[in-house]
């Protein structure tokens, strides 16, 4: 089983901000923004539907981070974890 170490609160998840070099504030996994029930759904079916069409096969959980500062808003994806 692989897990997402940020997700899990195993790791921190700090990155500057590409415009303004601010730390960027981590908004949690991009699939749980898709609808009202998506943070309950099961993980591996919404890597389909991530952005990423390799996060399954490479292990990686796709986060969406927001720079308050200037507005900025990035995907970073995440290595998971074998447990």
């Amino acid at each position: 089983m692989f897990i997402c170490p940020v997700c899990n609160g195993l790791q921190s998840l700090q990155m500057q901000c590409l415009n303004c070099n601010q730390i960027m504030n981590n908004q949690g996994r991009v699939a749980d923004y898709f609808d009202e029930y998506s943070p309950y759904l099961q993980d591996e079916g919404l890597k389909m539907i991530d952005g990423d069409s390799c996060s399954s096969l490479n292990h990686t959980c796709v986060h969406l981070l927001y720079c308050f500062n200037c507005g900025n808003e990035q995907s970073y994806a995440i290595e998971e974890n074998n447990t």
